[in-house]
């Protein structure tokens, strides 16, 4: 297949030497604005830019209505071919997505009707990934872009994808001059600009949000914040990091439960509800002049100074140096205790949003650090916004798909609501809220309600993908480390995704939908962007098309589960009925009838016992969910948390990413050898030779161990003989069926037979030390009876 030359954009920053990732460099005059799939957004276009459409992953059409000033409409303004009223528009908007609502308002602020609308279309039909389509613009007006496609059913593949769009300016103005900030959240109260070496201070009611924003990357901000009534009693009542700490249990504080920061007093003054870098200091104080001097910098601009002069009209006393929150400064404590610094992780546009919980007195900074890496060697500005206390923010963490990848807020699962009726204690997990505990049970009674009865759990986030065309078969085999050719119409393989070394990218699950049709799950998105990139690389007609947000899906387990979807589900003649599901086999099926809830029902799951994983679209979520929770009731059905199901995986010797593997283990060190049949598996894949001379001469394997006492080792901590370190301990818990401690852990081979004894090393791995044994593993039905659903 010949190569396709396509414009080059934007490339990773790099000087030097160093590469960013994460700090994408645009060609002077680009803009680059990505529209979700099934989504849409506007920019503003002058006569003369050109406009670039690009198919992220293939198979993705896009829509395009331009208006000019005047509210008229018209493809032929940008140079497009008018495919008549702007329907996948329509569509969009009509969902009531976020992104249609920005259209919407956008939209009406401009005096233009989507109704008066000529579209252009574009890409779609064939398109690939990187395909691209290119305009210019013949007058200036407002460029309305559309990723159209509607839920896609769980048993078809045409989810709808990204589309980018780049914008190059006609007149882009000077090169190398600083960003502008992103526009606000919302219409705001306050919106303040605050040079390097310079403090602003600001009041902020109640119930009101602040929004610091470090505008062009790699600067620092130093917050704090005051009781105002306490002021005004002429008390200084201001947060205090090390209360903040102890109440939180944390360096500092993030989205979720855990995420105000308090006064000596123990009074809460603010609490975080966004946060898109994730990487903060609340252990040093504000750069003094101190700081400077010993440096040999006497007279430096410092922010404990600049806070000082600021704060003086509130009567607030001096202090040489102030405590205060760092909002972007990158610190780390080693293990001799040294506290180091290093640039900011915070990339253009990176914010944390606040909310106040009483009136306060707050004062920003940018910090004016230039001699060391605090700053990325560059200090440059912060944006400070407050918004009215109506608007509403939803909790979130930032998280990105890849380094290069846009931020995306933390998202809710089509079944959180589901959950959320049995819990407050969600925790941020690949992108989404998951429930960690329930209130009105606990993690042991949820271990055992699935142990004995029946559970549900909330699994959307892992990573989904349609991999589908003619050659889809041969990049899955090159891909995976199973047999695609032995796969059938309606089976399911659990396999490892390795680099050429043997190390893991993921491991997961294929489903075959189809003879070219195949469906990836598994628990990353590094796993969806190594398969695009393959099937580029080799030159293979087929698309990998992202379709997580199209597929949400519950876990269903326990020894009741089978009586209970069986009642439930009803799949056509040509498909097997629950009762008949065989282990690692699937089913399109509808709650109900025919004509119900359309789903897909495997028979898989992550507990080491019988049990089904439903999918579904997350429209149809709530419905799935109730009508399992309803009908579970007769069987004593729970909901189960990530703790719970900690406790069942590691009993039944299941890998978890970031524990048993990650890019420096392979799968015989993780403990799933048996993904890798090299006997059976003669078709070449990724990381074949690699793993050959793995096996052929291990050096190190995962055991079960048993631990005396009740102490709970935590991962990492050291596995020795004597002296010697021999291993490390990479999950345990206390297992209640078994009553005992239990652990995986990864040993040298020469120390991993059956009834070693050894010694599970905790502090500084000397001075205190667990008693263990090595272990038949899993611990828990090692024939694995209960999963078969022989028992």
């Amino acid at each position: 297949m010949d190569e396709i030359v396509r414009p080059i954009f934007e490339t990773p920053f790099e000087r030097a030497g160093v590469i960013l990732p994460g700090m994408p460099v645009l060609q002077h005059g680009v803009e680059r604005h990505p529209v979700p799939g099934g989504g849409s957004r506007t920019v503003s276009i002058l006569a003369g830019d050109e406009i670039s459409v690009l198919d992220f992953e293939g198979f993705q059409a896009a829509e395009l209505v331009f208006f000019d000033r005047n509210g008229n409409s018209a493809a032929a303004m940008i140079g497009g071919m008018s495919c008549g009223k702007p329907v996948g528009a329509t569509q969009v908007l009509g969902s009531g997505s976020e992104s249609g609502r920005a259209v919407l308002r956008k939209l009406e602020s401009w005096g233009a009707s989507l109704a008066d609308g000529d579209a252009a279309q574009v890409l779609g039909n064939g398109s690939r990934a990187g395909d691209m389509e290119h305009f210019i613009a013949a007058r200036d007006g407002l460029l309305v872009v559309s990723a159209p496609g509607g839920p896609m059913l769980p048993e078809c593949q045409d989810a709808p994808t990204e589309i980018i769009l780049y914008i190059r300016r006609a007149n882009p103005g000077p090169e190398g001059g600083p960003v502008d900030p992103p526009d606000p959240l919302a219409d705001p109260l306050l919106d303040i600009n605050i040079q390097p070496g310079h403090v602003k201070p600001y009041l902020v009611r109640a119930g009101e949000y602040i929004q610091i924003l470090d505008v062009q990357g790699r600067e620092c901000s130093d917050f704090q914040a005051f009781s105002l009534r306490q002021l005004d009693k002429g008390i200084e009542r201001e947060i205090d990091p090390t209360a903040t700490r102890s109440l939180m249990g944390s360096a500092y504080p993030s989205p979720g439960i855990f995420s105000k920061y308090f006064t000596v007093d123990f009074d809460p003054l603010v609490e975080i509800v966004q946060d898109t870098c994730g990487r903060h200091d609340a252990f040093g104080l504000a750069c003094t002049a101190k700081y400077y001097e010993d440096l040999g910098y006497p007279g430096h601009a410092n922010c404990s100074d600049n806070m000082n002069a600021n704060l003086a009209a509130y009567q607030v006393r001096q202090r040489a140096g102030w405590p205060a929150i760092n909002f972007f400064f990158n610190t780390a404590v080693d293990d001799v205790n040294a506290v180091g610094i290093d640039e900011p992780w915070s990339r253009p546009g990176d914010y944390v949003l606040l909310r106040a919980l009483t009136d306060l007195v707050c004062v920003s900074s940018a910090c004016p650090c230039d001699v060391d890496s605090a700053n990325g060697w560059n200090p440059t500005d912060i944006q400070v916004r407050t918004y009215g206390a109506d608007e509403d923010f939803s909790r979130s963490v930032g998280y990105r798909k890849s380094a290069e990848a846009e931020m995306e807020e933390t998202r809710k699962t089509g079944f959180h609501n589901c959950f959320a009726r049995h819990t407050r204690d969600f925790t941020e997990y690949g992108g989404y809220w998951l429930a960690k505990t329930m209130a009105g049970h606990g993690a042991i009674a949820e271990y055992w309600g699935c142990r004995e009865r029946v559970a549900v759990m909330d699994l959307s986030p892992l990573r989904k993908c349609e991999i589908t065309g003619p050659d889809a078969e041969q990049l899955m085999q090159a891909c995976v480390t199973r047999d695609m050719s032995r796969l059938s119409v309606g089976q399911v393989v659990y396999t490892a995704m390795c680099y050429e070394h043997g190390g893991m990218i993921d491991d997961g699950t294929v489903f075959r939908l189809g003879d070219m049709n195949f469906r990836w799950i598994g628990g990353n998105d590094t796993s969806v962007l190594w398969l695009r990139e393959q099937a580029r690389q080799r030159g293979l007609n087929a698309w990998v098309r992202n379709s997580t947000d199209q597929l949400h899906n519950i876990a269903v387990q326990g020894p009741k589960s089978r009586e209970l979807l069986s009642r439930l589900f009803w799949t056509a003649p040509q498909q097997p009925r629950i009762d008949e599901l065989g282990w690692f086999r699937f089913a399109v099926a509808r709650v109900g009838d025919f004509k119900g809830t359309a789903c897909v029902v495997s028979r898989t799951g992550y507990t080491g016992e019988l049990g089904y994983e439903v999918f579904c679209h997350p429209k149809d979520a709530e419905t799935v969910f109730d009508c399992i929770w309803d009908a579970g009731q007769e069987f004593g059905i729970v909901p189960l948390g990530l703790d719970a199901l900690d406790m069942l995986r590691i009993e039944a010797g299941l890998a978890f990413a970031g524990c048993e593997f990650d890019d420096t283990v392979n799968p015989f060190e993780a403990g799933i050898g048996f993904t890798v049949p090299l006997k059976t598996q003669n078709a070449d894949f990724i990381g074949r030779r690699a793993l050959e001379e793995r096996k052929a001469h291990p050096s190190r394997v995962l055991v079960g161990l048993e631990v005396d006492g009740g102490t709970v080792p935590a991962a990492g901590d050291c596995v020795r003989i004597g002296k010697a370190q021999i291993g490390a301990v990479t999950s345990a818990t206390r297992s209640p069926i078994l009553a005992r401690t239990i652990a995986l852990a990864r040993l040298d081979p020469v120390h991993a037979e059956i009834g070693t004894e050894l010694e599970v090393g905790q502090l500084d791995g000397q001075q205190k030390r667990l008693k263990a044994t090595v272990v038949r593993f899993p611990h828990f039905d090692p024939e694995k009876t209960r999963v078969r659903g022989t028992v």
